[in-house]
């Protein structure tokens, strides 16, 4: 991700030019230089390296070798792996020099007042410079769905087989494998993931200048006073006025330094990271136990056909049901204009947790329910009976070997929607600065035009100002000049 554009808040057109500032702006640049280049130089590449693909793809439709070509393609590949590495290095290096240097941003604490006559001087536009732009637009979307599901049917022998233990072996086996446990369980986990990371730097045509730039001497003799008060311009002594105009143009003479105009540029920095995580587990576990028996036993002979009777009475049973859905979401988002406040829009997430739309015990005693009523007869008879232990005993081998397990349908039952800053978002900020920068009037300073007003040009302008007619006239600024030694044009007479 680029940088954003070097700039100090106290640099203020028409403002007096702190030197330290001045000087801490132009540093920041310079470290700057060389990781843009070398971005811009990646940036290149991995253009070159998309191009060159493509073009092989294209010839490889249009049956003609590419063999040459592709060797062109693996050595790009290797200036893009070095030009990355290079960037990487050069980025880190930057950060690191930078942070001293931004640190002493708004630690300036003058507030001279600016020696510039605001009454006559006016701020006009030029387009001096000129309009560009340099995007890079990353973008990484993923998402993922993963669902699991387990059926376990356990057979729960330890109450039956206490209760049963009178009638044998056989029979306890059989009652066992219908009072079964069931377990049906599903796991859904649903992940979406999305990354943006948004760089454009414009530079904009319309240079602002102050033009005319017109200095009030008095507000600049204040000033300068204050600045320098080893080198004061007394006013209280002509002699001293006089003396110091004498200097002119003499070697390191100190000056007022003036910020009279700029060209703009402006930038767009940002990054937005989404991770939607919604995890849901459900389960349902179904205990049918034997409590009572169908049927009689009339005589001890009879043992096995009575045993195909049995069956397990669905109304004694315990239907647990589970279920935990949690949703996470988090958002990471950073954004840094210079030049311009784009219009930052939220957009509304829905966050909802799952409830069990259809999930009840009755379908898993579906089965265990169709055995009772295969062996269910009003009137017993040893024919009867046989039927009975045969449709039974098929029945119970049958849910033996195979247990159908219920996955539960799940439903959003709390749905809340909360308003946070995402990709839409960010595009939005974009879609707005890109306006603002083709209407204009936006912008940071990137190049600074100084004005330079030295302590004889202030003492020149004061003897102009107070003895226009015994000194000869001069202006450090944008006043027009009037010479003493021509007269004033009087206004004549007009003949009717």
């Amino acid at each position: 991700m680029a940088m954003t554009i070097p700039y100090d808040p106290s640099l203020i057109l028409g403002n007096l030019v702190n030197d330290a500032v001045l000087k801490n702006v132009m540093d920041m640049a310079t470290i700057q230089a060389p990781v843009d280049a070398a971005e811009d130089n990646l940036n290149s590449l991995i253009a070159l390296k998309r191009s060159i693909d493509m073009t092989i793809q294209e010839l490889l439709d249009m049956h003609i070798d590419t063999t040459d070509l592709l060797k062109q393609s693996n050595d790009v590949n290797k200036q893009v792996q070095k030009a990355a590495i290079d960037y990487a290095q050069k980025k880190i290096a930057g950060l690191t020099a930078l942070m001293p240097l931004k640190s002493q941003v708004h630690t300036s604490n003058d507030s001279y007042e600016s020696p510039i006559d605001y009454n006559k001087s006016q701020l006009k536009k030029m387009p001096l410079s000129s309009d560009s732009l340099k995007m890079n637009v990353q973008y990484f979307s993923f998402e993922d769905n993963d669902q699991q599901s387990n059926t376990a049917a356990l057979t729960i022998k330890s109450f039956v087989s206490d209760e049963l233990d009178i009638f044998g072996d056989s029979f306890k086996d059989q009652a066992s494998s219908a009072a079964q446990s069931q377990m049906n369980s599903q796991y859904s986990r649903h992940d979406i993931a999305g990354t943006l990371v948004i760089s454009v730097t414009c530079t904009h045509k319309d240079a602002v200048m102050l033009a005319p730039f017109v200095l009030d001497v008095d507000k600049g003799i204040r000033v300068w006073n204050k600045i320098y008060p080893d080198d004061m311009i007394k006013t209280d002594s002509l002699a001293n006025v006089m003396d110091i105009a004498a200097k002119a143009n003499t070697k390191d003479e100190k000056a007022l330094q003036l910020l009279s105009g700029a060209t703009y540029g402006s930038c767009f920095i940002g990054m937005v990271h989404v991770l939607d995580t919604t995890n849901t587990t459900a389960s349902e576990t179904m205990y049918s136990v034997a409590a009572s028996m169908q049927g009689q036993f009339e005589i001890g002979g009879w043992f096995a056909d009575e045993s195909g009777g049995f069956g397990v009475d669905s109304s004694f049973s315990d239907d647990a049901k589970n279920l935990l859905s949690a949703q996470n979401v988090t958002s990471h988002c950073t954004l840094v204009t210079m030049g311009s406040i784009p219009s930052i829009k939220s957009n509304e997430v829905k966050s909802a947790v799952q409830q069990f739309a259809k999930f009840d015990g009755e379908e898993s005693m579906n089965k265990l329910a169709m055995l009772q009523n295969a062996t269910a007869s009003d009137k017993k008879t040893v024919d009867s009976s046989a039927d009975a232990a045969r449709t039974g005993q098929q029945m119970i081998a049958m849910e033996t070997s195979k247990v159908q397990g219920l996955l539960a349908g799940l439903a959003t039952v709390d749905t809340k929607a909360n308003k946070m800053l995402d990709i839409n978002s960010m595009m939005d900020a974009l879609d707005d600065y890109i306006q603002k920068a083709l209407a204009g009037n936006l912008g940071v300073p990137i190049n600074y035009y100084l004005k330079p007003v030295t302590k004889s040009e202030l003492a020149e302008m004061w003897m102009s100002k107070y003895y226009p007619s015994k000194y000869l006239s001069i202006a450090g600024d944008d006043t027009p000049v009037v010479n003493p030694a021509t007269p004033t044009p009087q206004p004549q007479p007009v003949n009717n």
